[in-house]
C-alpha cells in the first residue's frame, strides 16, 4: 500500500470495534472523519433526534465540479442476541482463517471500508480528480432500526442544501454466493397494514343474538392467501402479500367475541402503489362488512433505477476484477436505497451477504480486496480518469 493509501481490513477491523447498536454510533463515524479529513474530505456531522433517539449521520465531500459520485452506507448493527453463542468477540474485529469476525463484518461496516479505502487509492493515483467531479459519502447509524433519523433526513438536508448528487452506490451485502453474482437495480414497496373487525359479543348457544367478527375477518382476508396480487413484471417478482398476525385475546370457549384484529403486510412492485393498494383493499372490506377499521403505514415505495451509465460501469468494473456478469436483481427487503433514489440514480452492491445477522458473523479477506478494487475500477471509469502512474 502507498502511504496514503488506506487498508479496508484494517479499517474494517476498526471499525467493527465499535459497539454501534443502532441507532447508535458508538464513536464509528468519528473514526471514520478521522480518516477522511487527512484526505481532503469536508465533512458535515448531521445530527437528528433527541437522547436515546439520537442518530448521528454524514455527509463528507471532495471536490466541488460536478458529476459527484456519492457511496452510501450505514455503520449501526443489529443486536448481537446471546453473546456467549458467539465463538467470538463479536466486537473483537479479530481477523482469522482468511476472514474477518464480528457484528457489521458482512453488514455493512467492510462495504464502508471498502468505499473509503477505494477513494483513498483513486485519489493517490491520480493527484487531479477534483478536475474531474467530486467523490462524497452519506453514512447514518439508523438504518437497521426506526430509519427515521437517518439517510431519510439526511437526503431532505440535502435537498434544502441544493446540493447536487449524480449517482448513487450503496454498498450493502447485496451478492448471494460470490462475489459478483448481484447487483440492486431496485426495491419492492413495503406495505403494512392493520384491520379492526368489530362484531357484537355474546354466547355461543345463541349465535342469532351475537355477530362474531371472525368470520368478517377471515372473508376479508381470504384473497390474501393466494399470496400473489400480480404476476410480477420484467424486472420484479410478482407483488406478495403477508397475514403476520390475527389476535382475539378470548380465552373463554362459551363466548362469542366482540372484536377481532389482524396485521399484514404488502412487498409491492411498481404495478401497484399505496394509493391503488388502499383502495383495492376497501373495496375488498367494504364488500363484506362496513363494522371494521383500517390503518396502514407504508415505509417504501418500490422504485426502479433506469441510468444505464451508473449500472454498465459498475457491471463493467465487477466484470474486470472478478469476471462474472452480475445479475440485476430488485429482491430483498428494503433498504436506504429507497430514500437516496428520490434524488440521484441509485444501485447496491458490496459484499457476499450469507452472514449478515448472524451469529459469528463474517466475511472473506479476498472479498472486502476485491470490493475495494472494484469500487476503484468504477471510480476510475465513471470518471474516465486514466492512471497516471
Amino acid at each position: 500500500f502507498m502511504s496514503n493509501v488506506l487498508n479496508p481490513v484494517e479499517l474494517t477491523s476498526a471499525l467493527i470495534k465499535c459497539r454501534s447498536i443502532t441507532p447508535t454510533s458508538a464513536g464509528s463515524i468519528d473514526l471514520i472523519i478521522s480518516y477522511l479529513e487527512p484526505m481532503g474530505f469536508t465533512c458535515t456531522k448531521i445530527d437528528f433526534g433527541q437522547g436515546d433517539e439520537k442518530v448521528e449521520n454524514l455527509y463528507a465531500r471532495f471536490g466541488s465540479l460536478e458529476p459527484n459520485i456519492c457511496f452510501a452506507g450505514h455503520v449501526d448493527v443489529v443486536p448481537t442476541g446471546d453473546e456467549q453463542s458467539w465463538s467470538i468477540d463479536p466486537f473483537g474485529g479479530e481477523i482469522k482463517k482468511g476472514k474477518i469476525w464480528g457484528r457489521g463484518a458482512a453488514d455493512m461496516k467492510s462495504g464502508i471500508a471498502a468505499f473509503i479505502a477505494a477513494a483513498s487509492e483513486v485519489m493517490e493515483t491520480n493527484k487531479n480528480l477534483k478536475d474531474y467531479g467530486s467523490i462524497s459519502f452519506i453514512i447514518t447509524s439508523d438504518e437497521e432500526g426506526k430509519a427515521i433519523n437517518g439517510t431519510k433526513k439526511v437526503v431532505e438536508w440535502l435537498i434544502n442544501k441544493s446540493e447536487k448528487i449524480s449517482g448513487c452506490i450503496v454498498g450493502e451485502p447485496t451478492n448471494v454466493n460470490q462475489m459478483g453474482d448481484t447487483i440492486k437495480i431496485g426495491r419492492r414497496g413495503s406495505f403494512t397494514g392493520s384491520l379492526i373487525v368489530k362484531g357484537i359479543q355474546g354466547h355461543v348457544g345463541y349465535p342469532d343474538l351475537a355477530e362474531n367478527p371472525i368470520n368478517s375477518l377471515l372473508k376479508m382476508l381470504e384473497p390474501f392467501t393466494k399470496i400473489y396480487l400480480d404476476k410480477g413484471t420484467n424486472e420484479f417478482q410478482p407483488s406478495s402479500v403477508m397475514i403476520t398476525t390475527i389476535d382475539v385475546n378470548n380465552d373463554a370457549s362459551n363466548v362469542i367475541p366482540g372484536e377481532v384484529k389482524a396485521k399484514f403486510n404488502i412487498r409491492f412492485n411498481t404495478l401497484h402503489s399505496v394509493a391503488s393498494l388502499k383502495s383495492m383493499l376497501k373495496n375488498q372490506f367494504d364488500a363484506i362488512t362496513k363494522n371494521y377499521e383500517f390503518d396502514y403505514f407504508c415505509n417504501a415505495e418500490p422504485f426502479l433505477t433506469s441510468d444505464e451509465e451508473l449500472k454498465s460501469t459498475l457491471q463493467n468494473a465487477i466484470k474486470k476484477v472478478v469476471n462474472i456478469n452480475p445479475e440485476k436483481s430488485t429482491t430483498g427487503g428494503t433498504s436506504d436505497a429507497r430514500f437516496i433514489t428520490k434524488i440521484c440514480p441509485v444501485i447496491e452492491f458490496g459484499l457476499v451477504g450469507k452472514t449478515m445477522h448472524k451469529i459469528d458473523e463474517n466475511v472473506e479477506v479476498d472479498d472486502i480486496m476485491k470490493l475495494t478494487s472494484i469500487y476503484n475500477k468504477f471510480l476510475q471509469n465513471y470518471f474516465r480518469v486514466e492512471k497516471n502512474d
